[in-house]
């Protein structure tokens, strides 16, 4: 049986794919219960809530590509879970690696950071509840974000 811990690093794992497949779906998908703050303590404007307001952020930032891909690969290492199986509540902090490659750009690194969320259990099954996204460096990000 897998627990906790690994449920909800697998839902680190499918947030990586989901992007990287450039299914904008399936990311809002995994925020349908919870919100991504694009700043801690950020105004209402960096709050995306619920799966239409997440998959509205990601249609606005991330270029896509002929192939429906952002041409990017999330990796994220580096993940302290943190679970409260009495409250159904639980805690992760992680690290965050895009690379990416384009016709116009050579692969490369475009931006490291780091991840903080919180997730809840809904009906016994683990669910985002926010992330918190915080950016450490950054490279050429023009061929991945469209502003």
């Amino acid at each position: 049986m897998v627990d906790s811990a690994r449920k909800i690093e697998n839902l680190l794992y499918a947030y990586a794919e989901a992007i990287d497949s450039g299914d904008l779906d399936g990311v809002a998908a995994l925020f349908a219960r919870g919100r991504i703050h694009g700043a801690e303590g950020g105004p209402p404007g960096t709050v995306f809530e619920g799966r239409d307001a997440v998959r509205g952020l990601y249609e606005m930032a991330t270029r896509l590509y002929d192939d429906g891909t952002p041409r990017t690969h999330h990796v994220t290492t580096n993940a302290r879970v943190e679970v409260d199986e009495d409250a159904g509540s639980a805690t992760c902090s992680s690290y965050y690696l895009v690379t990416q490659a384009t016709p116009d750009l050579p692969l490369q690194v475009i931006i490291t950071g780091r991840y903080r969320d919180t997730f809840h259990r809904v009906n016994g099954a683990w669910c985002f509840d926010t992330r918190t996204m915080y950016v450490d460096q950054t490279g050429d990000l023009s061929h991945h974000l469209k502003f």
